[in-house]
């Protein structure tokens, strides 16, 4: 019986999706836009040269940015040896929680909520039962900002007054940012707790718990601890079928707290891209056959994709595919290896918010035949787990 792994490149978008333009993103592409940086030499900051990424071209990654886009991207022109092709959302937005249900096989058509742009950024009546019910001397920011950059800002002050960072950004999400030490871990997830309780009602899709340590401004750096406060998904994800089913769903990295641990068997989380990358490594030898592999690799899209930094984003994905051939190489006669994305969030365009694209799919095996996919849903993606693992088919 067959068992599949599902990686997902947080944010690692390829370009073409029909309506980016209701985005404010016509045109953007992350992947050729990368590609075509380190192609002139503008990504050059630890790395050199054409992007090197020759195990996930060679799966069809350069016929997938082609397919998705309408171009090549420089130094990516391998003959694909899997199933490729390039998937596009129907969900109404480009976040991370959408794009991963709609993946899952649950495309979310009602809008969740947005904050304005506008400082404040939320209701002061929110606010202030925020305030009340967690009993905080108040908060910090209440703007739209960058993770790390709002820490810059405001840590100093946090550290000194005990008020907790309230922020928010392009997706449906309240974000809260305190010190481990000077404010608490524990304290933080209470105080994000009672903010889902508040902000989860008017179809906020995520409350953030953003832990960090340092002592000022330049040494501010984010701990591995954060935890998502999530709406639960409505039944039917790949995850719950895969259950249903007697099968195990192990979650890498922050997959359970996208899913609200719903249809979620076990999680392994780690301090860094590559510490998940060794727990996926690990689902090969403790995964048993019926099972789902569910990853998320974070860094592309929280390090480097919202930073806008392509020469970061480039050694990113240089690394990861480095490592690709170790899991490649430990793979059953009828495993199967699935890679795509949530979204975008192309390091060259304005601005630090994601970015409305297609997204490649890449899928191999020792089993698997060469074939082009095509253009498909985000939702096909769910499919072809399910058709793998022999699922019964949703009610």
């Amino acid at each position: 019986m067959a068992r599949v792994f599902l990686c997902v490149l947080d944010s690692v978008g390829c370009g073409g999706a029909p309506d980016a333009a209701r985005y404010g993103d016509e045109g953007s592409n992350t992947l050729l836009h990368i590609a075509e940086a380190c192609a002139a030499g503008r990504a050059d900051e630890g790395r050199s040269g054409l992007l090197k990424v020759p195990n996930l071209d060679v799966l069809g990654l350069g016929a997938a940015i082609q397919l998705a886009s309408g171009k090549p991207a420089p130094g990516l022109g391998a003959v694909p040896t899997g199933r490729w092709g390039a998937a596009e959302e129907i969900s109404a937005g480009k976040d991370t929680q959408s794009g991963h249900w709609e993946l899952a096989g649950v495309p979310v058509i009602r809008d969740w909520h947005y904050f304005s742009r506008i400082i404040p950024a939320f209701p002061a009546d929110l606010m202030a039962d925020l305030i009340a019910r967690s009993g905080i001397d108040g908060t910090l920011a209440d703007c739209h900002a960058s993770g790390t950059e709002v820490l810059d800002r405001f840590g100093a002050e946090h550290i000194a007054t005990g008020r907790p960072i309230v922020y928010t950004s392009a997706d449906s999400v309240v974000q809260i940012a305190a010190h481990e030490t000077h404010f608490g871990l524990d304290r933080l997830l209470e105080t994000c707790r009672v903010a889902a309780d508040i902000f989860h009602p008017l179809n906020v899709g995520r409350i953030i718990a953003r832990p960090f340590i340092g002592e000022k401004p330049g040494e501010f750096i984010r701990t591995a601890n954060r935890r998502d406060f999530a709406i639960a998904p409505p039944d039917g994800t790949i995850c719950d079928r895969v259950v249903a089913a007697g099968g195990a769903v192990h979650a890498v990295g922050k997959i359970g707290d996208i899913f609200a641990y719903k249809g979620i068997t076990d999680v392994s989380k780690g301090k860094d891209d590559m510490a998940l990358f060794d727990h996926v490594l690990a689902g090969c030898d403790r995964a048993r056959p019926g099972d789902l592999v569910f990853a998320n690799f974070i860094e592309f899209d929280s390090l480097w994709g919202h930073r806008r930094d392509v020469s970061g984003y480039a050694r990113a994905l240089e690394t990861f595919d480095t490592r690709l051939p170790e899991l490649t190489g430990r793979l059953r006669s009828d495993d199967l290896l699935i890679i795509t994305a949530d979204h975008g969030n192309d390091p060259t365009w304005a601005g630090t918010d994601h970015t409305r694209e297609r997204v490649p799919v890449l899928a191999t095996g020792p089993g698997i035949e060469p074939a082009e996919l095509g253009i498909c849903g985000f939702d096909h993606v769910a499919e072809m787990v399910a058709a793998h693992l022999a699922l019964p088919e949703c009610r």
